[in-house]
Order: C-alpha cells, then structure tokens, then sequence
C-alpha cells in the first residue's frame, strides 16, 4: 500500500512539472506580401483643378459609382445663325468679365457642330447594377412623349449647389411645360435610387459661359471696391500647390442687362432661338446614350 501512495505520488509530482509554464518562445516573424503587379491596381481618379480650369468635383469619387445625368440635346452647327449668336454674347461677357470662360472650353467640339445640354436632373450617383435599369427607365419615358418645339427667351444667372461656379446661361419659354412633364415622369425612377428629384420650381436653361467663385467673405471683411475683383484661386494636390485660377465674388450687376440690350432681339428671333426638342440622352460616366422621343404624350 505504502508503493501504491509513493508511485501515486510520483506521478502528481510529474504533472505539476508539465504544467509549469515553458521559457517563452521568439514570435514568429510575418512574411510581408509581395506588391501586387501594377496591371492589377485599380487607380482612384485624383481631382486637379489644374487639368479643368479650376473646376473641381462637387462629390468626391467613390469607386463603383457613376456620375450620370439626363438632358435634352440641342445641336448647334458651325456658323449656323444660333452659333454665331452665341459666339458674340459670349465675347460680349468677356469684355465684362474677363475671366469668363465659354462652355465649350472643354473641348466639346468635333469641328462641324457643338452640343448644348438642357439638364432634366440633377447630378446622379449609379451602381453598376443600376445602370442598364436607368438607361431602360429613360428609353421607356422616350416611346411615352413626342417631340415639342422649344424657343429661348431671356438671360440669366445661376450658380451651382456649391457655389463653386456661376453660370451665364439662356432660360426657355415655349417648351416649359412638357420639359416639366418630362422631370415629372424621371421623378419616381430617381426615388427608387434615393436620388435627388430636380429642382421644384425649375428653370431650363443651357449655359452659354462659367465663372470660377471665390469663397464667401465673412459680412465684417465685405469691401465695395473690390466686389468685382477677381481673386487667385489656387488648385493643389495632397497640398502641393499646382497652379492659380482667377475668381470672382459675382457677376456684374449690368452683365445680364446689358446682354438682354444688345441680343435680346436676336435670341428670340424664330430663326435663331427657336428649335425642335427630338430625343434624351442619358449620360453615365462618359457613355452618352440617345432615345428619340417618339410617343403621343
């Protein structure tokens, strides 16, 4: 009995060594990854106002999501009686504001006609998922309303959400109501994507010519003098400065008058600011997509 309690004893006393914690042992070091191939990274757009004369993104770039919005065309042709018009408003503006820049500054021209855009919505935000459903939303609003005739009437200034940019542009008249017809049927595809829906009491307009803004001065630091001075503006990446636009803290007060004096006539001339408004387009990302209007609405 007494050899029985002795090897019992030997054995307990042998598991309370193994229990006793070990000497620590050195971590093991982690093996970094190899860079992946430079064909297989997927490059983020980098924002510099350098390359769009100052202009910057109004909503920061998300990877998967596109910029898309829908507009009526309007075709204007090299030395047609609208883009001579247009062409003397805006060289008119530039005597007024010299650092005015004309829309087609960023190179919308293929040398025989220039494009001008009526916007039916405001800047929309896709997924990828999202965008053929929308390009078949907008299809189905065409095959719905016919083609309407649309006329220029006056002058006016807008400035963006932003208040980075304002805008001389030429409001229509005729053609109001079933512009409005058409935001209304875009409306409940624009809720589906909780999308904001256009403006409540729109103003359909095309912009003939932009302004870069200078940021809003505190009331306290406001000086006649220099209200329509124009004022550096820097664009810089990750903080390095890159180069220096001009901005303004408005229009001029007499700009629009003085446009509506001198080519008010003109622009609401049948021959000059009156057109056919035929299809949609549909733009997401830098595709462009075109429906015809070919309904009985």
């Amino acid at each position: 009995m007494a050899a029985q309690v002795a090897l019992l004893a030997d054995y307990e006393s042998s598991d309370d060594e193994d229990a006793k914690p070990s000497a620590a042992k050195p971590p093991v070091k982690k093996r970094k990854l190899p860079p992946l191939a430079s064909n297989l990274v997927v490059s983020s757009p980098v924002d510099n106002p350098a390359l769009h004369q100052g202009r910057t993104r109004s909503n920061p770039h998300v990877e998967g999501q596109w910029a898309s919005y829908v507009y009526v065309p309007l075709k204007v042709a090299r030395g047609s009686a609208l883009d001579t018009l247009l062409g003397d408003i805006f060289r008119r503006a530039q005597m007024l504001v010299p650092t005015i820049h004309s829309i087609w500054d960023n190179g919308d021209d293929n040398g025989k006609e220039r494009e001008l855009h009526i916007s039916l919505t405001r800047p929309v935000y896709l997924r990828a998922h999202q965008r053929d459903e929308f390009k078949t939303a907008v299809r189905t609003i065409c095959r719905a309303y016919r083609t309407f005739a649309a006329s220029f009437t006056n002058f006016a200034e807008l400035t963006n959400d932003e208040r980075t940019r304002t805008f001389l542009t030429v409001e229509l008249g005729a053609g109001h109501k079933e512009l409005e017809a058409l935001c209304s049927a875009l409306a409940p595809t624009l809720r589906l994507y909780r999308q904001q829906e256009f403006y409540d009491q729109p103003r359909f307009h095309t912009s003939v010519a932009w302004a870069l803004l200078s940021p809003p001065t505190p009331p306290e630091h406001t000086h006649s003098d220099t209200a329509h001075t124009a004022t550096p503006e820097s664009g810089s990446i990750s903080g390095e400065t890159v180069t220096t636009f001009e901005t303004i803290p408005y229009f001029p007060q007499d700009l629009i008058s003085t446009l509506a004096q001198e080519f008010g006539a003109a622009l609401l001339s049948r021959h000059v600011g009156t057109f056919e408004a035929e299809c949609l387009c549909v733009k997401i990302g830098k595709e462009v997509t075109q429906y015809g209007l070919c309904g009985d609405t």
